[in-house]
C-alpha cells in the first residue's frame, strides 16, 4: 500500500521551487538530497529532489523534474508516496490504520467508530461516526486523542464539551430555563432558545 508523505502546496518563485503540506515527521529522512518519490497521479512522478529548505515552519523543494513556475502550478496537489514498508515512524498513523477503530471517552463510554482522517491546514482531523450516526470532526491533537491503539482496536478520546453531536442531545435544560425565550437588551436570545434551537 502507498501512504502519502506530503501534497505539493503552491509554487514559491519562478524555478519550479514548491512548499509541501507534510504528512509526516521525519521530513528531513523523507526528502534527503537525491531522494526519488512517487507521486499520486503516478504520471506525475516520479520526482527527484535537488534541494531542500525551510522557513517560517514550512518545507520548500525543488524536483529535478520541475523546473519552472508553470510546471509547479500544474503539479499542486499532487501527493508524495512510499511503501507502507518504508514507514516506520513511531506516533504517526495513516487513514487506512485509524478506519475501523472504536471511539472510547476516557470514563470507558463507546462514542462510536473512527471512519477515517482528513488532513486540514491546522491539523489533522479525526472523522468519527457518532454511535447516532453524526459524523463529527475530532482535532488530531494529543490533548484530544491521548491514545491510539491500533492493535487494541480502539482510540480515546478527551473531548472539550461540546465538541460531539451527543453533547447537543444530552444537554439538559433546567427549570429555569424553560419557557419563552426573553431578549436582552443587545437583542441576544437566553439560553432556553439556545437550547431549544440546538437541533435545528
Amino acid at each position: 500500500m502507498l501512504l502519502t508523505v506530503a501534497r505539493i502546496g503552491r509554487a514559491h518563485g519562478l524555478r519550479g521551487e514548491v512548499a509541501l503540506d507534510l504528512r509526516t515527521d521525519t521530513p528531513e529522512d523523507r526528502f534527503g538530497i537525491g531522494a526519488e518519490l512517487r507521486t499520486e497521479p503516478a504520471a506525475r512522478g516520479p520526482l527527484t529532489v535537488v534541494s531542500t529548505r525551510m522557513q517560517h515552519g514550512r518545507w520548500y523543494v525543488t524536483f529535478a523534474q520541475i523546473t519552472d513556475r508553470t510546471t509547479a502550478e500544474a503539479v499542486r496537489g499532487t501527493e508524495l508516496v512510499v511503501e507502507e514498508d518504508s514507514s516506520d515512524e513511531d506516533d504517526a498513523w495513516y487513514p487506512h490504520e485509524l478506519a475501523g477503530l472504536r471511539a472510547e471517552h476516557v470514563d470507558g463510554t463507546v462514542l462510536g467508530e473512527i471512519v477515517g482522517l482528513e488532513h486540514l491546514p491546522a491539523h489533522d482531523m479525526l472523522v468519527l461516526r457518532e454511535l447516532d450516526g453524526t459524523r463529527t470532526l475530532i482535532p488530531f491533537v494529543r490533548v484530544i486523542v491521548p491514545v491510539v491503539d491500533v492493535a487494541g482496536g480502539r482510540v480515546v478520546l478527551d473531548p472539550p464539551g461540546g465538541l460531539l453531536a451527543s453533547d447537543v442531545a444530552n444537554l439538559v435544560v433546567s427549570e429555569e430555563t424553560v419557557g419563552v425565550a426573553q431578549e436582552d437588551t443587545t437583542g441576544r436570545a437566553d439560553s432556553a432558545d439556545t437550547a431549544d434551537g440546538a437541533d435545528d
